[in-house]
């Protein structure tokens, strides 16, 4: 690698001004560009050794035309790439300039983040991943050292350098790996494929690190750690609620059953108002990326399915089912019952607001529930409504989704399995899952054009196992 040198001029144009550090992929210069007068990161590639020549030239390509794609991307959570420059033979990219911790080093010299600061780094690394999986950009190497944590909460995430085009599949076969094994998903492992659910399982190592303080998958040797991913559990962490079901979500195994970044920015769409800042602790107003509908101060799973209904479509059914797995796990026990057009309950006309929505009425074959139904809570009651999901935000004229039995079931059993329910010791709950039939699910579009409500979402009801009768909201109060 080349030394600094108070003369050298990289490219004719970037001064060298002092090492910022270096990797496997190279070393990376704080430099002067004397075009703009701004001070700018400079990467020096040098692709692994070992690779024949023929696969060599492929890398070079894949890099260079990487780092101009990446170059083309336009978020707050993206490191701007200016320039690719090639100097004596060696390949340079030209970045902006981060001055910031990486989240490797605030978690090496405080300790892990808490849930809300962990949350905001989530939420900012999504909404930048959604941007370059939109332009068929897969970053390969997120991890926390690339994950730049700025002043006022602000990320950035870094090294897209190395980044591969989606749909380039002339430069997918190279066989040779580039990437931490640590962050790397099974499949990529195991078979060298690279696609946006490779980075989203990083993600999820990557946040799994700044809650635990270290990866879920860190061992003593590459071998051992490349091992672990293929195939040990990851450790449960000490989150709960949607941050513990995101990291769960996104470190399954099999990529189809994988949590999408739209289902884990909805899952994480929670109020940041008054979050540390992870860079230095203090409390800071975190600005929210993810363009799901913002949140309000309100009991917790009313909002996010708010937001699941601005934005979720049809592929969070099996995302979710697959994500979590809760429904098949025993605890709780979950019953499916479709309501509507040859439906199991006929009539499901029934809204009310979450933590004070309870029927004296059971979910059944043959039973109809409308408003006449409602009680308050505070008095015996049958079943409570704790959690409403939309199957699919659209007006148009979809087919009934598969599996939404699937999703209904799991859904449910996972915001029952968030923190948020209260139990307190006497009672067995249960969980019924009520999901619109087909022909409800098809009628609402037939008729009327648009969904209302109660058509096409899912409602998820508490009830004692034994059917004996509760009293009290089982909803946890929030501020």
């Amino acid at each position: 690698m080349n030394p600094i040198s108070p003369t050298r001029v990289i490219g004719g144009r970037y001064v060298v001004l002092a090492e910022l550090g270096r990797g496997g992929m190279g070393i990376v210069w704080r430099a002067e560009d004397r075009v703009m007068g701004r001070h700018v990161a400079v990467k020096e590639l040098h692709l692994p050794d070992g690779i024949p020549p023929a696969e060599r030239l492929l890398f070079r390509e894949r890099l260079l035309r990487e780092a101009r794609t990446a170059g083309r991307l336009n978020d707050p959570g993206i490191v701007t790439v200016y320039d690719v420059v090639t100097d004596n033979g060696v390949d340079h990219i030209v970045m902006e300039l981060i001055e910031a911790r990486t989240l490797a080093d605030v978690v090496a010299a405080s300790g892990p983040l808490d849930e809300r600061a962990a949350t905001a780094v989530g939420q900012q690394l999504i909404a930048a991943l959604r941007v370059a999986h939109d332009s068929g950009v897969v970053h390969r190497d997120v991890k926390p050292s690339n994950v730049m944590l700025g002043p006022g909460g602000r990320v950035k995430l870094t090294d897209f350098g190395i980044a591969q085009a989606a749909d380039d599949p002339r430069l997918t076969g190279t066989g040779a790996l580039i990437g931490s094994p640590g962050y790397m998903s099974p499949e990529r492992l195991e078979s060298g494929s690279v696609s946006p659910a490779d980075d989203l399982w990083a993600v999820g190592a990557t946040l799994f690190c700044a809650v635990q303080g270290v990866g879920p998958f860190d061992r003593e040797s590459t071998a051992a750690t490349i091992s672990a991913v293929l195939h040990s559990d990851p450790p449960p962490t000490r989150t709960r609620g949607p941050l513990g079901s995101v990291i769960t979500g996104l470190l399954q195994r099999a990529p189809q059953a994988r949590l999408t970044g739209m289902q884990a920015a909805a899952l994480l769409a929670v109020s940041s108002n008054g979050a540390p800042d992870p860079s230095t602790g203090n409390t800071v107003t975190t600005p929210v990326t993810s363009r799901l509908v913002a949140p309000v101060r309100q009991r917790p799973w009313r909002w996010v399915g708010i937001a699941l209904a601005a934005g979720l479509v049809l592929g969070l059914v099996a995302g979710l089912v697959g994500g979590f797995g809760l429904a098949g796990s025993g605890r709780p026990d979950v019953t499916t019952l479709t309501y509507g057009q040859g439906g199991d309950l006929p009539v499901y006309d029934y809204s009310g607001s979450i933590g004070s929505a309870c029927v004296n009425v059971l979910p059944g074959p043959g039973v109809q529930i409308g408003s006449s139904a409602s009680v308050t809570c505070t008095n015996p009651h049958v079943a409570e409504l704790f959690a409403e999901w939309d199957t699919v935000a659209t007006s148009r004229d979809v087919p009934y989704p598969r599996r939404i039995d699937e999703f209904a079931a799991t859904a449910c059993a996972m915001l029952f399995e968030s923190g948020q329910i209260v139990e307190d010791g006497k009672d067995r709950l249960a969980v019924i899952a009520l999901l619109p039939s087909e022909g409800e699910f098809v009628r609402n579009t037939a008729t009327s054009g648009s969904p209302s409500f109660g058509e096409r979402s899912v409602s998820c009801f508490l009830t004692n196992a034994d059917g004996t009768q509760l009293t009290g909201s089982r909803v946890a109060e929030v501020g």
